[in-house]
C-alpha cells in the first residue's frame, strides 16, 4: 500500500468532531463547537433569496473575488486601517477565513522558516505551518490574576529570530476572548519590523467586543501596512458559518503571493453567496445591525458566565468573541469535558488541543464554552448543569 505524505501523519480527527459526535450520541446541549443554533438575520437571507431568484452568479466568479464584494470590503476596512484600500489589488475572497489562513501561510512560509504562535491558538495555524514545511515557536498567554489573559513581552521577544517569517495574531482571541490592547500590538509590530516578519491577523470576531474593549487592527499601526495580512469572514458576523465566505486584505505584493496559491485551491468562491454577503455588508450599518449584535451577544455572555459560576466553575469574562473559558478545578480537561457531555448532557471543548505539547499543562483545568446559542439553549444548559460540577473526578 502506498504510504501517505509524512506531513499528514500528525493530523488526526479534530477535537470538535469528537465532542460533537459525543454530544449527538448522548443528546447533549452543545456549547462546544462555535456555530450558532439560530437562523441568520432576515435581511441576509433575503439577499440570498433575491440573488438566486434573479439567477445571478451561476458561473465562475472572478478568481480573487467579485467586484461587488471586494469593493464593499475595502470600503468597510479603510476607516479601521487608516488608509485607502485598492479593492482589485488588495482584497482576495476565499473559502472562509480558514482558506485565507492556509493560502496566506503557503504564500509566505518556506521550509525551514519559523512562525510565532500565541497560545492557545486556533488549531489550523500549526497545521498550516506544518504543511508549508515551517516550524512553530510558541508563546503562551497566561491568566494575570485579575481575570484577564496576559502576554509576556520577554517571552514573545525571545520567540522571534532571524528565521521568523510570520506571527499569527488573533484578536479578538479564540478561545480566551482576549482583545489585544495597543501596547501589546505595538510590541508585535516592532518585532515584525525588526525581524522583517509578516503579521497574519485573524480578525473574524472583530464585531464582537464588549464592555469597554476596543478592537484595534494591527495593520493600522505605523509601519505595518506593508507587512500585515488582515483576515476576516462573514461567518461569525452574520451567523452563516456554512457559507464559507472569507477574505484576506494585504498590500499588492503580499496579495499577489496569496492569489498565486488561492488560484490552485478553489480558483474562485461561490458567486451567489459572494453577492449576498456584499449586499449584507452594505445594509448592516444602516440597520444598526452591528450594535444589535454586540448587545445581544453581551447579554448571552453574561448569562453563560452566570450559569457557569452557579455550577461551581470559575468563568473568565471574555472581552470579545462568543466563547467563555472557565476553570473547572480539575486536572484533565479532556476527561472533564467527556464526563460533562456524557453525565450532565452539556458539551464543552477541552482547550489543551489549542496548545503545544510544551505548554499543554496550562490548560489542564480549563474548558471552553460558547454562547452563540438561542436563549432557550443556554437555559437548557443551565438546567442540566444544575448542582455544582467541579467535584467530578480528580482535582488538582
Amino acid at each position: 500500500m502506498a504510504r501517505p505524505a509524512q506531513r499528514t501523519e500528525g493530523f488526526g480527527e479534530t477535537i470538535f468532531s469528537e465532542i460533537t459526535a459525543l454530544a449527538v450520541e448522548h443528546g447533549a446541549v452543545n456549547l462546544g463547537q462555535g456555530f450558532p443554533d439560530f437562523a441568520p438575520p432576515d435581511f441576509v437571507l433575503e439577499a440570498a433569496r433575491d440573488i438566486f431568484a434573479r439567477g445571478e452568479g451561476h458561473q465562475y466568479a472572478r478568481g480573487p473575488g467579485l467586484v461587488a464584494l471586494v469593493e464593499v470590503i475595502a470600503r468597510e476596512l479603510e476607516p479601521r486601517l487608516g488608509r485607502a484600500v485598492d479593492p482589485l489589488a488588495e482584497v482576495t475572497v476565499t473559502v472562509g477565513a480558514t482558506e485565507a489562513l492556509f493560502a496566506t501561510t503557503l504564500a509566505l512560509v518556506d521550509p525551514g522558516d519559523e512562525a510565532v504562535l500565541i497560545e492557545p491558538f486556533y488549531d489550523s495555524y500549526p497545521a498550516d505551518v506544518a504543511i508549508a514545511g515551517g516550524r512553530c515557536r510558541y508563546v503562551p498567554l497566561r491568566p494575570d490574576g485579575a481575570g484577564r489573559w496576559a502576554l509576556d513581552p520577554d517571552e514573545l521577544t525571545r520567540a522571534f529570530s532571524r528565521r521568523t517569517k510570520v506571527v499569527f495574531v488573533n484578536s479578538p482571541h479564540n478561545p480566551t476572548g482576549k482583545v489585544f490592547g495597543r501596547e501589546e500590538l505595538e510590541l508585535i509590530a516592532g518585532l515584525c519590523q525588526r525581524h522583517d516578519a509578516v503579521a497574519i491577523c485573524d480578525e473574524v470576531y472583530e464585531r464582537m467586543v464588549y464592555d469597554d474593549a476596543t478592537h484595534l487592527a494591527l495593520a493600522s499601526l505605523p509601519g505595518m501596512a506593508e507587512r500585515t495580512v488582515t483576515i476576516s469572514s462573514a461567518a461569525k458576523t452574520f451567523s452563516v458559518t456554512g457559507w464559507k465566505i472569507g477574505w484576506a486584505v494585504a498590500c499588492p505584493a503580499l496579495s499577489t503571493a496569496i492569489r498565486r496559491v488561492h488560484q490552485w485551491i478553489p480558483f474562485c468562491v461561490a458567486a451567489p453567496l459572494q453577492l449576498a454577503v456584499a449586499r449584507a455588508l452594505e445594509q448592516a450599518p444602516a440597520r444598526g445591525y452591528y450594535d444589535d449584535l454586540r448587545r445581544t451577544y453581551q447579554a448571552r455572555r453574561d448569562r453563560l458566565v452566570q450559569v457557569l459560576a452557579a455550577a461551581g466553575l470559575a468563568p473568565m469574562v471574555p472581552e470579545g468573541t462568543y466563547f467563555v473559558m472557565a476553570d473547572t478545578g480539575q486536572d484533565d480537561d479532556v476527561a472533564f469535558c467527556r464526563r460533562l457531555t456524557v453525565e450532565r448532557g452539556v458539551a464543552a471543548i477541552p482547550p489543551s488541543f489549542f496548545y503545544s505539547d510544551e505548554h499543554r499543562h496550562l490548560a489542564r483545568s480549563l474548558a471552553r464554552f460558547c454562547f452563540c446559542k438561542e436563549e432557550a439553549t443556554l437555559e437548557a444548559a443551565a438546567a442540566r448543569l444544575g448542582a455544582p460540577v467541579s467535584g467530578q473526578g480528580s482535582t488538582r
